[in-house]
């Protein structure tokens, strides 16, 4: 069993009041289940489990009144249990299948007498084309229907929590890496001091397996397991077909143009300036038709958006430019696949140097995300361009990304510095190279964005 920084969260819920259903909110397949699974093992004696997907009549249960005796009871006849109060978690998977039993949290938290979690994929999208004009009418009267339940989910019953892939510090707990190490680069990273020469070396290893693995669950088991990198690459092939049928089944009559502005994230990503251009999608593509694709798969977990600011300055919202952005890939491994496929040797062993650049920053930009920090990226008229920037403590964090040897040509850097130096609270490199400071600028290993 992996261990995953969400437990932690989880650990807070149950030994507080547990006034609020905790749901699990992200991207298929990042481990959603199976860690709701392990909680229920380490705390409850009694664990009911209800997929909405795979066992599409337990929907029923939730049809006529929703006060906790006749659910119980309606579960309890289609086999569900047993019930016993205080003892008992249940567990509502796939819960956006079932907008009935999201609205029945508030009534089940009110009378609290079992304890329940949620889970689901897909939760912010809520809309879904139809192929001709019957089925479409028929979407649009249960797109109504649900709205009418949506608008009385439980608001104020809820915790959500969002979950994502394995960052780079649950995979080096993954592949055995001690705490006692850990506590090291952490110790090296707050001081700004170089870490051990082997350390280093070890770490920039492990990093590159970590752009091949990347941080799905299933994956990172399966190489910790056989250390077998085509059995990796087939569930990362598995992996993203499950993506691509998701939008085949959710996304209606927008799925091709899903498809294609997904498809198109590594070749985008390659690209020296790494900005998403329609342009490059079909000849006059326009934000006004690729909007709503583009952001189905932002809702559905499976990318990020980093939007551009044309002001160095705060708050970004005031100059946030959402014409001009950059798509990242939920999991770097998963870029690495789509991107590199029969060439992940080449990457784990730093032989290759085409598409690192995307790497290495669809990296940076997971971690930032993991840890609640917005991306934007600063391009004034192609005169000036940071690959990151956000509000750290008082002022504007600027992170570059360089994944070459020439980790010191940074001028755009430069000229920030120069020009609004009492606007830069913290400027960053994340290099190849062991931590050092130089003028200004601290330059951390890549690794160390575990620790932003």
């Amino acid at each position: 069993m992996l261990n995953r920084k969400i437990f932690d969260s989880l650990e807070t819920w149950y030994k507080g009041d547990r006034a609020k259903a905790p749901l699990l909110d992200g991207a298929r397949q990042v481990g959603k289940t199976t860690t709701i699974r392990e909680f229920a093992r380490r705390h409850y004696k009694h664990f009911i489990e209800i997929n909405f997907v795979k066992r599409k009549s337990a929907k029923k249960a939730f049809d006529g009144d929703l006060d906790t005796h006749t659910i119980i009871m309606n579960l309890s006849a289609m086999g569900y249990g047993p019930f016993v109060k205080g003892e008992t978690l249940v567990f509502f998977d796939e819960i956006q299948d079932c907008p009935g039993a999201r609205t029945a949290i508030k009534f089940l938290m009110e009378e609290h007498e079992y304890d329940f979690i949620e889970s689901g994929s897909l939760l912010g999208i809520n809309y879904k084309g139809g192929e001709d004009e019957e089925e479409e009418e028929q979407q649009k009267q249960a797109q109504e229907d649900e709205d009418d339940i949506v608008a009385s989910y439980p608001v104020g019953f809820e915790e959500r929590i969002n979950m994502y892939p394995l960052d780079f510090e649950e995979f080096l707990w993954a592949v055995g890496i001690t705490q006692e190490v850990i506590d090291t680069l952490k110790e090296c990273y707050v001081k700004r001091t170089p870490v051990p020469a082997l350390i280093h070396e070890q770490m920039m290893k492990y990093f590159r397996q970590y752009l091949v693995v990347g941080g799905m669950p299933e994956a990172v088991q399966k190489f910790v397991t056989d250390e077998d990198f085509q059995k990796v690459v087939s569930i990362q092939k598995s992996i993203v077909d499950s993506y691509r049928d998701d939008i085949s089944k959710y996304a209606g009559k927008e799925k091709v143009l899903v498809k294609r502005v997904f498809d198109a994230i590594p070749s985008q990503l390659a690209k020296k300036d790494k900005r998403y251009v329609l342009a490059d999608l079909e000849k006059g593509a326009s934000r006004r038709k690729y909007a709503d694709p583009t952001q189905w798969l932002i809702d559905a977990g499976d990318a990020y958006y980093s939007f551009n600011t044309t002001e160095f300055k705060l708050p970004f919202s005031t100059t946030e430019n959402r014409k001009l952005y950059k798509l990242f890939l939920v999991d770097t491994g998963l870029l690495t696949y789509m991107s590199l496929p029969k060439m992940q040797f080449q990457v784990m062993n730093g032989d290759i140097h085409i598409n690192e650049g995307a790497l290495t920053e669809n990296f940076i930009a997971g971690e930032l995300v993991k840890k609640g920090i917005p991306l934007h990226y600063y391009d004034r008229q192609s005169k000036q361009e940071l690959d990151f920037i956000y509000k750290w403590e008082t002022g504007i964090a600027v992170l570059e990304v360089k994944s070459g040897e020439e980790f010191k040509d940074h001028k755009s850097l430069d000229a920030i510095l120069r020009n609004s130096p009492d606007k830069v609270s913290r400027a960053m490199v994340f290099c190849r190279e062991n931590l050092f400071v130089e003028d200004k600028i601290t330059y951390y290993p890549l690794y160390m964005a575990m620790f932003l």
